[in-house]
């Protein structure tokens, strides 16, 4: 079972399981005010001194990390705090310690276990912002920090795990649960990116650039934040990973304004032209992630002219995805010190040839895109495979990976220069836009 990174199950009733929250996804802004206040405030500035002074004193990776540590508008912590602060109902139900709160893997476990499961795994716990991956458990620290209590938070088993069965009223037979596992470490599951330095990228609602750092946590100032990959027994994985929060969103808006009727067109409309004619488009529906970590930038076009066509309209679209791919690849050789071993794509919109090869142009790496695209659910599959002894170990699941296509640099990344300098100042432009501040 796979969960959207960030994502937040409901709010539930511990006695009835009933939900007292609709479900709210990771690109929500609901709380990018809380983020913008918490980040700002004299608390944080002392959690943060505190924790350089202990880390000059101790050398403890753990210290500098906190001394990284901020809130993001993706993370569930402060979404959680928007809940109880907004919410009344549940604030009471809290306090009746009536309630409790999952991911989405906890929510579906809940569910097809008809109440009687309730329980989370390290993958998925580490990407709330309310666990702490050195110590493998929830942050007191943090909980405290927010107010929430630790009592709202599922237990934190291991990714390949028995958490029971699935009632035998819902398919009749009563299915053994063996994995849970977040929607990203799934997709890097998947892909069989298993060694320190294994690179993937995932370019679907959102891109997701993660890299395999074995067991040494990394947390970096432009925004590539530490999570557990995934715990089998004694192995523990960890991935370094940052994001950009509209790629196939932005695909889709272009669709819903009847810029091309199949999003299959789209590549060969960019490729029907030299450039995009200086027009850019800034794919920020939902603010600009690391490295720029803008949650109030607006998205636009900018550079059009008279002769603009929708043609340049979706080449400018595909183009942006490009080079949000780059900057993302550039912060992680910048600030994560692992030589990259491989890269593999995932994710709907890697069909699309024109964003992989003008990735590949603009990184300068080969990048590897399997016959399937579906990486979260195999991931999830290969897990709960391996679990029940499908299959023996991964060697087996290296060999069932298909590649489809290698996409190998054909430009120098110097022929882009120019438009990526112009996309660099439209990005500029379109920071800060909703700041009330």
């Amino acid at each position: 079972m796979t969960e959207r990174r960030g994502s937040a199950a409901p709010a539930r009733r511990r006695k009835t399981g009933n939900h007292f929250h609709n479900f709210i996804s990771w690109q929500d802004l609901r709380a990018v005010e809380l983020v913008k206040s918490w980040n700002n405030s004299l608390i944080m500035k002392l959690f943060h001194s505190s924790c350089r002074v202990l880390h000059f004193f101790t050398r403890s990776k753990r210290l500098f990390s906190a001394s990284l540590f901020t809130f993001t508008s993706q993370q569930t912590s402060l979404r959680l705090v928007w809940i109880l602060q907004n919410l009344i109902e549940v604030r009471k139900a809290v306090e009746e310690e009536n309630c409790c709160f999952g991911t989405v893997d906890t929510w579906l476990l809940y569910k097809l276990t008809k109440g009687s499961v309730y329980a989370t795994d390290f993958s998925n716990a580490s990407t709330t912002g309310l666990f702490d991956p050195y110590k493998m458990c929830w942050s007191g620290i943090i909980t405290s920090l927010i107010s929430i209590p630790l009592s709202l938070l599922p237990p934190v088993r291991d990714t390949s795990h028995n958490f029971g069965s699935v009632d035998e009223e819902i398919f009749g037979v009563p299915i053994p649960i063996v994995a849970l596992v977040a929607d990203q470490q799934s997709a890097m599951f998947g892909e069989c990116c298993f060694q320190t330095g294994d690179v993937k990228l995932t370019m679907g609602t959102g891109t997701f650039l993660d890299i395999n750092t074995g067991n040494s946590l990394q947390q970096t100032v432009g925004g590539f934040y530490p999570l557990i990959g995934w715990k089998i027994g004694q192995e523990v994985v960890c991935l370094a990973e940052s994001n950009a929060g509209d790629t196939g969103t932005a695909i889709k808006w272009a669709q819903q304004l009847d810029l091309f009727t199949d999003a299959a067109e789209t590549e060969k409309m960019a490729k029907s032209l030299e450039d995009s004619e200086g027009v850019c488009f800034v794919p920020s529906f939902s603010g600009l992630q690391g490295p720029l970590n803008d949650p109030w930038a607006c998205a636009s076009f900018m550079g059009l002219k008279p002769s603009t066509s929708k043609y340049h309209l979706v080449r400018a679209i595909l183009e942006s995805i490009a080079f949000r791919n780059k900057q993302l690849y550039e912060m992680m050789q910048k600030e994560i010190h692992i030589p990259v071993t491989k890269i593999r794509a995932d994710g709907g919109v890697c069909k699309n040839s024109f964003i992989m090869q003008m990735t590949s142009d603009l990184i300068n790496e080969n990048i590897d895109r399997p016959a399937d695209v579906d990486m979260s659910c195999l991931g999830a599959a290969s897990l709960a495979g391996l679990a029940v002894g499908f299959w023996t170990d991964k060697e087996e699941l290296k060999k069932l990976r298909q590649s489809e296509v290698v996409f190998k640099p054909q430009k120098k990344c110097q022929e882009y220069e120019k438009s990526m300098e112009d996309w660099a100042k439209a990005v500029k432009r379109s920071m800060n836009w909703y700041n009330k501040t």
